[in-house]
């Protein structure tokens, strides 16, 4: 029930219509509700959120492939993040082409397969790149050969296996290149109204430059797409940062290789008695039998040592360690 008004509040409306303080159409007014425009056809599953998320999570993939990949073909790459947008798959299968590189993954333990979308210009500069060539494009296309693809799959087994790493924030994947299909007429991997999230990345190869696009349905990301957000990613990466990477780092330092020399003395002589020394002649150094010499790691001074021999080598015995603060 609504509030009733006093006859004095009654009074004052009526003396205020009368005179034209207030307008009666006002009163009609109603405040219209907000429609929001819903396709059913196109459910949006992946909110903004996800999208960002999935951006992140391939820049950090696009930062491993430039970082392994010229190990491969021996020629710099670079890799880019464009956008990330959620269309059906439909979309996204009728606008692939022939011929057509397709790297069908298994994302275990999700369920569901993840589309890899390499261009084929970059696939046929992989395979002249690792066939001696200077990873040209070919000016006509063409269908890849079967020694192409085989070439062409152990490329993109790489590309899955460095997938490993950006998704571990997420969930911990065990990503396996199940075939490479060429023809797009057997693309439909997936119902056509599914929904996906499409990732479109920048693959610049030396001189060739082309797009990888990645297909991730939603069904397949379904039962972790509450992780899927910025929030959540960043709050994983901080738990990961305890130390765990400080014992890695460790590890590999500890079987670094440094070169090491031992100082036996210095010498300095004229250029006339250096252009002339003979076989025989002496070089004084300015050290005795009984001092210490100076071993060297790097260029950084860190031991003193004793000269002698073990078996037929020469040798040093370190005799203390040289610490920063001395």
């Amino acid at each position: 029930m609504g509030d009733t008004l006093s006859q004095d509040e009654i009074d004052n409306l009526l003396s205020a219509l009368s005179n034209g303080e207030l307008d009666p159409d006002e009163l009609n007014e109603t405040k219209e509700k907000r429609v929001t425009n819903y396709n059913f056809a196109r459910p949006s599953k992946f909110s903004k959120d996800h999208l960002r998320t999935l951006e992140i999570i391939f820049e950090n993939y696009g930062r491993l492939l430039s970082t392994h990949m010229p190990a491969y073909l021996r020629k710099n790459v670079q890799v880019e993040v464009m956008n990330a947008e959620a269309n059906a798959y439909s979309e996204f299968s009728n606008a692939l082409s022939n011929p057509v590189l397709l790297g069908v993954v298994d994302f275990a333990p999700l369920e569901g397969n993840v589309i890899l979308e390499l261009a084929s210009n970059l696939g046929f500069a992989i395979v002249d790149r690792l066939l001696g060539g200077g990873g040209e494009p070919l000016e006509r296309s063409r269908d890849f050969t079967e020694i192409e693809l085989i070439i062409i799959e152990r490329v993109l087994e790489v590309f899955t296996d460095l997938l490993v790493d950006p998704w571990g924030s997420v969930v911990e994947i065990e990503p396996k290149l199940e075939r490479i299909e060429t023809n797009s007429q057997f693309a439909q991997f997936i119902s056509p109204t599914e929904m996906t999230a499409i990732v479109t990345m920048n693959i610049t190869i030396g001189d060739v430059e082309g797009l990888m696009n990645i297909c991730i349905p939603y069904s397949c990301v379904e039962n972790v797409i509450d992780k899927l957000n910025t929030k959540y990613w960043y709050s994983t990466m901080r738990e990961k940062d305890d130390g765990s990477y400080q014992e890695i780092i460790e590890r590999l330092i500890d079987h670094a290789k440094v070169p090491v020399r031992a100082l036996l003395g210095r010498s300095w002589i004229s250029v006339n008695d250096f252009m002339n020394i003979q076989i025989g002649d002496i070089i004084k150094l300015d050290t005795k039998i009984e001092d210490e010499l100076e071993v060297y790691t790097g260029n950084i001074k860190k031991f003193h040592a004793l000269p002698g021999a073990t078996s037929d080598s020469y040798a040093v015995r370190v005799t203390s360690v040289i610490r920063e603060e001395q």
